[in-house]
């Protein structure tokens, strides 16, 4: 099923993990809601993005398979409005970041990934516009460089 001219609901639910434990990774009628309004916004980042493939590492995460992942109980890929990505064809992480930061597409919150994905998620009502850098053992305001 396609969710927009260039992600489809295969690719947003696609998971190693819940294909590795006979997980149900299948979205609910307001998850795939979701899923779709996300789809469009990573329409909107692809077109900032120069029109570059978008790679998708994790979208959706049902109840079980966000468990088997470590995930947080609040997180927006439960509710399908969170996507990991990268986009190579343009830059690094960190660049891929600075470039949505800078359109004006409106997210709740951009999150620079261990310098290896970005985060972005949606929100459910007024978006929060939080920019932060995971390093892989805290969160630090802002988009930065990941340092050894």
């Amino acid at each position: 099923m396609r969710l927009s001219k260039h992600f489809t609901l295969t690719e947003l639910t696609r998971s190693a993990t819940a294909q590795r434990l006979g997980l149900d990774n299948s979205p609910t009628v307001h998850e795939l809601a979701n899923l779709m309004r996300l789809a469009t916004v990573l329409e909107d980042v692809r077109h900032v993005l120069g029109s570059r493939p978008i790679l998708i590492s994790s979208g959706f995460r049902s109840e079980a398979v966000n468990k088997a992942v470590g995930g947080s109980t609040s997180s927006a890929h439960r509710l399908g409005l969170a996507a990991d990505f990268t986009c190579p064809d343009f830059g690094s992480p960190l660049m891929v970041c600075r470039a949505i930061a800078s359109s004006g597409i409106q997210f709740d919150q951009l999150i620079h990934e261990k310098g290896s994905w970005v985060h972005l998620g949606l929100s459910q009502s007024a978006p929060r516009t939080q920019m932060l850098t995971f390093d892989g053992t805290r969160y630090l305001p802002g988009l930065r460089s990941i340092t050894g």
